[in-house]
């Protein structure tokens, strides 16, 4: 057992040794891969439900490049569809983020109160929080700034086109991606712009197109039927330039239709005449500011809370600088 005993011993020595050669190897190699890659200024997240859906992809893409940019590590996360809206699936990842790397920043997107909850908790932790798109009031939720377009102007600007376009008589539809604070907004502001300015037209009471694009075009293609004198219509959702144009090819009834968003898609409609003009929301520059809003706050600056962007009404002839901004986000 003596003998057993001294040999068990030489053999754990041996490992100890192999062992700590094979340590002190990998930790070279670790210091060796920080060393010839400079650490960033620090880390930044983004968190969006429905991160998949190409307006919020856009968005995404103005954030990555200017944390680029700006010298900051950048993740997005948030449940992977384009179609599936689930707010406690990306919550859910965005808390595993936070556990596994520090962060100096994290932008929101707030879209409505089922992500108030996730705001509050990053707030009482200490981190920076911004978010974007939806102009949410301040004091409403602990939010450090925002950024996005202001709905009311472009909804207002969207009904003078729209109504001007058919003459002022008629029928519109309004469609929305879902019933939410922004949404809802847009649409009463369209309706109430259009009944003042004018009075002829009749405005239907707003229906939710949803994200998946088959349902989408079956529900506006309803509502076409059953208002054989409808002009036009209005989306408040990126999806809205496509689910209005294959709606008009499936019941061949020609509309005036304004959508949302610089996506190639509603560029292509418009292009096409298809769609009648998109409004510009600024999705790009949105998650590019977000990061320099986000940035300035994590070296202790000051940002203010508000941070409007434009959002104009491009019809066929202005179709050119979004196509850039396409290109510049190699989409």
């Amino acid at each position: 057992m003596h003998l057993l005993s001294k040999r068990r011993s030489a053999v754990a020595a041996v490992l100890a040794v192999i062992t700590a050669a094979v340590v002190a190897g990998a930790l070279t190699v670790q210091a060796g891969a920080s060393s010839a890659k400079p650490a960033a200024k620090g880390n930044l997240l983004w968190v969006q439900p429905l991160r998949d859906h190409p307006v919020h992809r856009l968005m995404q893409t103005g954030f990555l490049q200017e944390c680029k940019k700006l010298g900051y590590s950048c993740d997005i996360v948030g449940n992977p569809s384009a179609t599936s809206l689930d707010v406690p699936a990306t919550v859910g990842l965005a808390n595993a983020a936070l556990s596994r790397k520090k962060y100096v920043g994290v932008g929101v997107y707030a879209f409505a109160p089922e992500m108030y909850p996730l705001v509050k908790s990053l707030h009482g932790k200490g981190y920076p929080t911004v978010s974007w798109h939806i102009l949410i009031k301040r004091g409403t939720v602990p939010l450090n700034a925002i950024t996005g377009t202001d709905p009311a102007a472009y909804a207002r600007a969207a009904a003078k086109a729209i109504g001007g376009k058919i003459g002022g008589t008629g029928t519109v539809a309004i469609t929305e991606g879902s019933f939410n604070t922004i949404e809802n907004l847009v649409a009463k502001t369209f309706t109430a712009t259009m009944k003042k300015s004018y009075p002829n037209v009749k405005v239907l009471a707003p229906q939710v197109e949803g994200f998946e694009p088959a349902a989408a075009a079956a529900k506006a293609g309803s509502i076409i039927q059953a208002n054989p004198d409808l002009k036009a219509a209005f989306s408040t959702t990126g999806g809205g330039p496509a689910t209005w144009a294959t709606a008009q090819r499936q019941t061949k009834h020609k509309l005036v239709v304004i959508g949302m968003d610089y996506v190639r898609q509603n560029l292509d409609l418009v292009k096409s005449g298809e769609v009648y003009a998109i409004v510009a929301q600024p999705l790009f520059e949105e998650g590019a500011k977000t990061a320099d809003l986000l940035a300035a706050l994590a070296q202790k600056k000051k940002a203010p809370y508000y941070n409007y962007l434009p959002a104009p009404i491009v019809t066929k002839p202005k179709l050119a600088p979004y196509y850039a901004i396409l290109k510049k986000a190699k989409q």
